[in-house]
């Protein structure tokens, strides 16, 4: 028998094309480097030339559309069922999204950018307080809120279509609002395409930045044993792509989420050591300053192309930057996605807009304005040619003139390389179940295919031209996927309005309420609110009462048309009902048992000589999720009333909602509204 642990989960629509054109860049770049980089080169020219003012757009698109979602009445509306629990704690989260997003950039760009443009500014006097000012304004404004906008848009509609509506978790989902199941045909498999080209693309880019900086770092510290060099950099390639393959196959929590715990770590200890050592007040008051100034800026930077003015600026820096973001949202976006679920939209957009982005600014303010206040206070000015030589070293040259030189800058090199591999890995996992068709539970071949494939694109391209074909390729892939995202803005929008309808319909009906029906007088609510069921009574009652009922009322649905089903799970203990019409399915109800811990004015009473540490409830599920009442207590005939009650609000809804998305619910949807927490039983 075929060991499952090493079936082939490959979805080949997906996976053939993507590697195929994969296969022909790196063979057609490694025959003639050189004529592949002029290509390269004039293809970079084209598209910034092109479509530069298509990609300011698309993000300024993205950045209005997040924020506006926070603020509406949307935002409490849970990525899974509505009883769902966060699957990580904030700061494991955290650190996950923000070592998958861009920590690569922050170690290249966190002092280079400043000092460059310090030196070149677009528009003010080089080497002025304006130039400073400006520098730093540019350096908020291309990894602040813009960025972070492209991942939370992508990763937001992921998260919704899949662990709210049980569909794929691949992008081709974020279209089944306008094209219904043609996303498991030619359409989704082109998009998902896209999607892993885009991704592979921009994860090379940054291994492009990594290695080059890694390869500064070992020159600094051994620059009689290392040089810089593409040799060195492929090496660098090949050992740390071996790190990462160790990584990916130790899977999300063992290995993923300990590197990003450990990245968070010295990246948080390094910024605090720069922050203590270096002009701490001026860093301060210029985090303030730096702050109002973008935010007083941000719409005119946010459509501004610099049109009168003659210059490859804008291309070289902004457009490349999101260009190169939208590559990589495919990427963060499905993974931030992965370890959102259970959390309300307000949540996944607060977490993923304010907290990275108030981190990156004060990081920017840290690094940058230390290396601006060298230059500017003093004199350190050799800063700026070897910055402009190198951007890749200018990290190690600001720690070149702080205590503990060697120890902090040997420290840096490892937080390079564990960011090096926390992206590579986390990101092989992301293409890996894209080319699955959204599956995570792929064999290990597939992902270690993935690991290698990412480092010989990376190398190739860096032997073929550099950073330039590395932001070419970032910058074409984009293109098609901006189009895409913004087609899924336009979906979700569709389906969170329906859902709107669908709560709205349901909360205006006026049925009687369950709770009115369960008890004849006063004195047996009373009882029943201050009794504490055992889990075996709620469980007896489950398995007689509830299931009797179901079974009544499924013979009567029957004689209607309906197609019932009442099964047991002893596994979740839970008694469901569905009602079917066709292939989908129609209407589920279901009953199940849940334990809670007991409140403290009932935690000193005891049960039949036994303290109870918990409560127990028959708690009623629907396709949504948990609802918010009890039927433990419940006559028969109560019982079958309250089917019926949620039956009617149901067809209420669809009666109301003609134009309602027919989710088609997946195999595995049932795991859905499964909680994986401790709340219930299992």
């Amino acid at each position: 028998m075929e060991n499952r642990s090493s079936r082939s989960t490959i979805l080949l629509p997906v996976f053939i094309p993507a590697a195929i054109i994969m296969i022909l860049l790196v063979i057609g770049t490694s025959i003639n480097p050189e004529a592949a980089g002029a290509v390269f080169s004039n293809v970079l020219n084209f598209i910034t030339d092109t479509f530069g003012w298509f990609y300011m757009l698309a993000v300024a698109i993205f950045l209005i559309f997040i924020i506006m979602l926070a603020f509406s009445s949307y935002g409490s509306i849970k990525l899974g069922p509505d009883h769902g629990e966060a699957e990580y704690k904030f700061l494991e989260w955290f650190a996950m999204l923000f070592s998958a997003g861009y920590g690569i950039a922050l170690l290249f760009y966190g002092v280079a950018e400043p000092v460059i443009h310090f030196a070149s500014p677009p528009l003010s006097q080089p080497e002025t307080i304006a130039a400073a000012k400006e520098a730093m304004q540019i350096a908020y404004f291309h990894w602040g809120f813009h960025i972070w906008a492209i991942y939370g848009v992508v990763g937001l509609s992921l998260a919704y279509f899949a662990f709210r509506h049980g569909l794929p978790l691949s992008i081709r989902s974020t279209l089944y609002p306008l094209i219904g199941d043609k996303i498991y045909g030619p359409i989704g498999h082109t998009v998902d395409v896209f999607a892993i080209l885009g991704t592979m693309f921009g994860i090379a880019t940054s291994l492009g930045l990594s290695v080059a900086q890694i390869n500064a770092g070992l020159n600094y510290l051994l620059p009689n044993l290392v040089p810089v060099n593409t040799t060195v950099q492929v090496i660098t390639i090949a050992v740390v792509t071996g790190l990462a393959l160790i990584s990916v196959l130790a899977g999300m929590d063992k290995g993923v989420k300990r590197l990003s715990i450990l990245n968070m770590v010295l990246a948080t200890s390094l910024m605090i050591f720069v922050f203590v050592v270096g002009p701490t007040i001026f860093i301060l008051n210029a985090f303030m300053e730096n702050t109002g100034s973008y935010l007083g800026n941000i719409v005119e930077r946010s459509f501004s192309l610099q049109a009168y003015k003659s210059s490859d600026w804008i291309g070289s820096w902004t457009l490349f930057i999101f260009a190169w973001t939208i590559a990589w949202a495919p990427f963060v976006g499905l993974f931030i996605a992965k370890i959102s679920r259970g959390r309300t939209i307000r949540e996944f957009i607060a977490g993923v807009m304010l907290v990275p982005t108030i981190f990156t600014f004060f990081w920017f303010s840290v690094f940058g304005d230390t290396a601006l206040n060298m230059i500017m206070v003093q004199g350190y000015d050799s800063l700026i040619t070897d910055v402009q030589n190198n951007q890749a070293i200018a990290l190690f040259k600001l720690l070149e003139n702080l205590p503990f030189t060697q120890i902090i800058s040997s420290i840096t090199v490892l937080l390079i390389i564990t960011f090096f591999v926390t992206s590579s890995d986390s990101g092989s996992l992301v293409i890996d179940s894209l080319a699955a068709g959204g599956r995570s539970d792929t064999p290990w071949w597939q992902r270690s295919f993935w690991v290698v494939t990412e480092g010989a694109v990376a190398a190739v391209l860096l032997i073929a031209g550099g950073l330039t074909a590395l932001q070419t390729a970032a910058i074409v892939s984009a293109l098609p996927f901006a189009i895409i995202i913004l087609i899924s803005i336009f979906g979700m929008w569709r389906a969170l309005r329906i859902e709107g309808h669908r709560n709205q319909s349901l909360a205006n009906d006026n049925h009687i309420p369950p709770h009115l029906l369960k008890l004849e007088s006063w004195r047996d609510r009373i009882d029943y609110i201050t009794e504490q069921p055992s889990r075996e009574e709620v469980l007896d009652y489950i398995k007689g009462t509830v299931m009797s009922s179901m079974t009544e009322v499924a013979e009567k649905f029957k004689e209607t048309g309906w197609i019932p089903e009442v099964n047991y799970d002893d596994t979740n203990n839970r008694a469901v009902l569905e009602l079917q019409r066709g292939d989908d399915v129609e209407f589920w109800y279901e009953v199940r048992l849940s334990h809670y811990d007991t409140p403290d004015y009932y935690s000193d009473d005891s049960k039949n000589g036994l303290s109870q540490d918990h409560y127990h409830r028959a708690q009623v599920y629907l396709r949504r999720g948990a609802q918010t009442y009890d039927l433990y207590g419940y006559q028969s005939e109560s019982v079958i009333n309250d089917i019926i009650d949620q039956f009617e609000k149901y067809l209420h809804f669809l009666n109301e909602s003609p134009n309602s998305l027919p989710w088609r619910m997946q195999e595995h949807d049932e795991d859905l509204t499964l909680e994986q927490g401790s709340v219930f039983d299992k």
